[in-house]
């Protein structure tokens, strides 16, 4: 039955982060939905990229999962949900009977809402474990443990609207909005720049964010093409300019002395770590002019009100933390915090990467960041949930991963797919093919991982339930469904309380839906306790929102910052190398980076007609001075090898990257990134180092089909 344009339910796109509004219009046929815009929406303005355009194609896609698996003799069949829910069970119980209850791992999804990933770390903690996590893991670990260590929370410290109000000056490092953000790039930071800011932009690769500025025939946009994983030299080399210019201009006003005497402590620290640093020397191993390394600096130092946008390019090493820590140490001497147009703002790759955090789907904190080691917080939690939580942080996911035949036995997957996620692909393959006891994975096709699993429990899309989300500037929005698509599936968040019920005695996941999660998880987390339903509205709500009745905060700090003493930390840090470098059998630097047509590793994406035409196959960026060295030409297909894999890949040649410097993607399945990347890990947010590892190049080999798509991360 067809609806009118006036019947279309106001919901959020499910991808990237930020937070777009769209409508959602039944369609003329059973289960067929159709994407509106919503003209008034309080991100986008009606704006949409070509995903969030593209949003509803998957909904009723012909691969979604529409009933419960049981694997047999390595094949699947059909089953009830009586006996799938009751395998799943009787599996755990096990587990924790012969292995303790560390023998399982959980896995959140920044693709479900606030409310279910509540629910998955409520029953990792019930089941008698930490050892919950989600794909933030991946991306952005390193960010969250710098931010909230060093100035209090774990994510923006402006909102993109103030950011563009105010803004001088825009330091975009390791992120490419022009592609993982476009609205956020057109509505926002364009808008600035056309206002009058500057744009530095520090990547190895040049891109849409590059290319979308128009204004490189002025002295507006600057692009630091550095070489990857040389982040701490170049941002050294700003600082070291910095110190020295005020040193000789003290009035000049390259360091703000107030801000940082009432607000900051460790400056001696910094200066300390960077008395022998030879910024020319620096300049040299970035691949950057000094020249222009130090007018960035000046810019970035002279401006009223200057943002600094960090991005994946930062976080994904082993040295993450102290890259972002670098960043925060430039704002902090700057006075660069606690105002509009200002902060250290990560960009969230995810529609609810954030607010997985947010809610404590993370093995080391409680909903809204609360340590798990801290007594107090803790016993508060423990309080509204009626049992003790363990105070040992768990292992993160990819550890959980490693341990797989160890001390982890079985898995519970919502929503995820480490099998293309997670780095070293191939030997994470193996691990769960060949060593893990028991997986159950809920889901809405079927990923390369719930392939693997023993049990499959088919789940409904973003536009068939509700919830809230959080978006990249800590905005909770809530999403609303149109209707069921297929019987027999069932919501994230039924499962979950299906089978905590199941597990336990009690009324601990005894809930009437997502507004009853949602009133419960406000107990328990201070940053959205004053939040509710009605007050969400259509417009959404900052956090921090301590009260019933706040507006929440569009930017932090503007008194202090959340740490013990409300000062914020300044820390030097000195250059890691990446754990892998170039030699003579792997002499190129394999760096890797999302397309603004597909999403991660493609779930979603890979099955809408409209992104896989732009993107079909995977492919490589190659400088024409390597092409020339390898003999290919552009167009050619080759492999792409690391000590880990190997890969079949359309060659790109082209000046946006550097020399010696190879890029792709991890969106396609038959030639995924991930099946190359090294696997090891930053030793405070344990992210895996996706952006810098060894590679080589062989020509002469055949073009690959790409096969079924595969899941994002």
């Amino acid at each position: 039955m067809s609806s009118e344009p006036d019947d279309a339910v106001k919901t959020i796109c499910p991808y990237c982060g930020v937070g777009c509004g769209i409508r959602v219009l039944e369609g003329d046929e059973p289960g067929e939905m159709r994407f509106m815009p919503w003209g008034d929406a309080p991100v986008n303005e009606g704006s949409v990229c070509i995903k969030g355009g593209a949003a509803t194609q998957v909904v009723d896609h012909e691969d979604r999962l529409t009933e419960p698996l049981i694997k047999e003799n390595g094949e699947f069949r059909e089953a009830t949900w009586e006996e799938a829910l009751g395998r799943v069970v009787d599996e755990m119980r096990s587990i924790r009977e012969e292995h303790g209850p560390d023998g399982m791992g959980f896995f959140g999804s920044s693709k479900t809402f606030n409310e279910e990933n509540y629910l998955i770390q409520k029953l990792a903690r019930r089941y008698g474990t930490n050892q919950v996590d989600n794909c933030t893991r991946m991306c952005h670990a390193s960010t969250v443990w710098a931010l909230r260590t060093s100035l209090g929370m774990g994510a923006m410290t402006n909102s993109m609207a103030d950011l563009e109000d105010a803004a001088d000056v825009l330091w975009i490092q390791g992120a490419n909005p022009g592609e993982q953000h476009p609205i956020a790039n057109s509505q926002y930071f364009r808008q600035a720049v056309l206002e009058g800011a500057t744009v530095i932009q520090v990547d190895p690769h040049a891109n849409k964010t590059t290319r979308s500025f128009e204004i490189d025939e002025t002295d507006r946009h600057m692009h630091l093409q550095l070489k990857p994983g040389t982040d701490i030299p170049l941002l050294n080399a700003v600082l070291k300019t910095i110190l020295e210019r005020h040193e000789a201009e003290p009035d000049a006003g390259w360091i703000d002395e107030a801000f940082v005497e009432e607000r900051t402590k460790g400056i001696d620290h910094l200066k300390e770590t960077l008395a022998d640093f030879d910024v020319e020397a620096a300049a040299e191993e970035c691949g950057v002019p000094l020249a222009d390394i130090e007018l960035a600096a000046e810019k970035y130092a002279m401006a009223n009100d200057a943002a600094i946008f960090t991005g994946m390019g930062m976080s994904q090493h082993t040295c993450g933390v102290d890259n972002v820590q670098n960043e925060i140490n430039l704002a902090l001497v700057t006075g660069n915090l606690g105002r509009p147009g200002t902060g250290v703002n990560p960009l969230r790759g995810q529609n609810n990467v954030q607010g997985t955090c947010d809610v404590g789907a993370m093995p080391n904190v409680l909903p809204g960041y609360q340590l798990v080691d801290d007594d107090e917080a803790r016993e508060s939690v423990e309080e509204v949930w009626g049992f003790e939580v363990p105070e040992a942080p768990g292992l993160t996911n990819v550890e959980i991963s490693h341990a797989i035949g160890d001390t982890v036995h079985g898995l519970y997957v919502m929503g995820e797919n480490p099998i293309m996620s997670e780095p070293d692909g191939n030997e994470t393959e193996r691990r769960f093919r060949e060593e893990l006891g028991f997986m159950v994975v809920q889901d809405i096709f079927m990923t390369e991982t719930a392939e693997l699993a023993d049990v499959v429990l088919p789940a409904t899309t973003w536009a068939e339930r509700d919830g809230t989300v959080t978006n990249t500037d800590r905005r909770v929005q809530r999403m609303r469904g149109v209707h069921k698509v297929h019987e027999n599936t069932r919501h994230d968040l039924d499962i979950l309380c299906e089978v905590g019920t199941r597990l336990f005695d009690g009324d601990e996941f005894d809930f009437e839906g997502p507004e009853d999660v949602f009133e419960e998880l406000r107990e328990v987390c201070p940053i959205m306790h004053g939040m509710t339903y009605d007050a969400l509205g259509e417009t959404g709500i900052h956090w921090p929102c301590y009260e019933e009745g706040d507006e929440g905060d569009s930017f932090l700090y503007a008194d202090s910052f959340e740490t013990d003493d409300g000062l914020g930390r300044i820390e030097g840090v000195v250059h890691q190398e990446p754990k892998e470098t170039p030699d003579e059998e792997y002499p190129l630097v394999l760096t890797t980076a999302r397309l603004e047509e597909h999403y991660n590793t493609g779930t979603m994406s890979r099955r809408s007609p409209t992104l896989s035409k732009q993107h079909p196959e995977n492919f490589v960026d190659v400088h024409p001075n390597d092409a020339e060295r390898y003999g290919i030409e552009d167009g050619d297909h080759v492999t792409l090898k690391s000590r880990r894999g190997e890969i079949t890949v359309r060659a790109d040649v082209t000046e946006d990257i550097k020399e010696g410097v190879v890029w792709t993607t991890p969106h396609f399945a038959a030639a995924s990134a991930n099946r190359l990347t090294n696997d090891v890990l930053d030793e405070r947010a344990k992210i895996p180092e996706y952006k810098a590892a060894s590679a080589e190049i062989e020509v002469d080999i055949e073009p690959a089909g790409d096969g079924a798509a595969s899941a994002d991360d």
